[in-house]
């Protein structure tokens, strides 16, 4: 399968997922500064969303980069994983109109854990394509601090810590999934701009 098409497929959905967070963004209904202060929740929620599909893409790109070919189960994953991303404005959306909500942050933490297992599939089925025709490329996927991160028993731990206090502090989850972004933002591979 044609590898470019399937990034640029991949790169309009995104770049359409970004585009419907933003516009879910309210025009504050009055000129002074409690307007946009009405609206703090929400542009945390859509700064971490934000900063989610930028941390995504980057993986996803660097993963691709290093891939020789895309096999009709690495197409189908993909997918997957985009449909995961798919859900983040809606997820976004609803924890910024309820972010003191149990619900909704819930909802988000489904969301992000589907994306995880789908990002975390897809990363395995490009080594397992790669195995055979270079194991340097393989390790070098495997070796991403995204797959190590997100594979991470401690992670797995300190989430479903996570989503229990989400019962006696709803924005927890938020949070949570900020830091995580964080760290996986600043821990992404080095060599991420000298692949094309």
């Amino acid at each position: 399968m044609n590898k470019s098409r399937i990034e640029a497929f991949t790169d309009a959905i995104i770049a359409i997922i970004a585009t419907i967070m933003v516009l879910e963004f309210k025009t504050p209904e009055t000129y002074h500064l409690s307007g946009i202060i009405e609206e703090l929740p929400y542009l945390f929620a859509y700064a971490t969303s934000f900063a989610f599909i930028l941390v995504a893409w980057y993986n996803h790109h660097y993963m691709f980069s290093i891939a020789e070919r895309i096999t009709k189960k690495i197409y189908w994953v993909n997918n997957l994983w985009l449909f995961s991303m798919s859900l983040i404005p809606v997820s976004t959306a609803w924890v910024g109109e309820y972010v003191d909500k149990t619900v909704p942050e819930l909802f988000y933490f489904f969301v992000f854990l589907v994306w995880s297992i789908a990002y975390l599939w897809l990363s395995h089925e490009i080594v397992k394509a790669l195995a055979t025709s270079s194991k340097e490329k393989a390790l070098q996927i495997q070796n991403m601090s995204a797959n190590r991160l997100l594979s991470n028993k401690y992670l797995l731990l300190a989430l479903a810590t996570a989503a229990l206090l989400t019962f006696v502090f709803p924005p927890i989850m938020i949070i949570a999934t900020a830091i995580e972004l964080i760290i996986m933002g600043i821990s992404t591979p080095a060599d991420g701009d000298q692949l094309y």
